[in-house]
């Protein structure tokens, strides 16, 4: 998978360094990864939140961050929405943003 964008992860661990190894473990994984369909990201990250419109919702460091992406499955192509505590993610819409 195609990953848009790094730089947007980078600077939340820059922020928040708490959460720099699982972000850049998820960045390898992704970016490695070939997923066809929800159901094949789900079979990797069954604790992941399969949404509406290519939206998925990652837990990050024990759930205390979200990650919340878009995936065009087709083109195999990841954009980065949002990453943000718990609190912060609560406060937002992952089906729209």
């Amino acid at each position: 998978m195609h990953i848009i964008s790094r730089k947007t992860l980078k600077d939340y661990w820059q922020r928040e360094p708490e959460a720099e190894g699982e972000l850049k473990a998820w960045y390898a994984e992704a970016n490695n990864a070939d997923w066809k369909s929800p159901a094949e990201l789900k079979a990797k990250y069954r604790n992941a939140s399969i949404l509406k419109a290519g939206r998925v919702v990652f837990n990050i460091c024990g759930n205390k961050y979200r990650l919340v992406v878009r995936i065009n499955y087709k083109a195999s192509l990841v954009y980065i929405r949002f990453i943000g505590t718990h609190k912060e993610y609560d406060k937002i819409d992952a089906e729209s943003i």
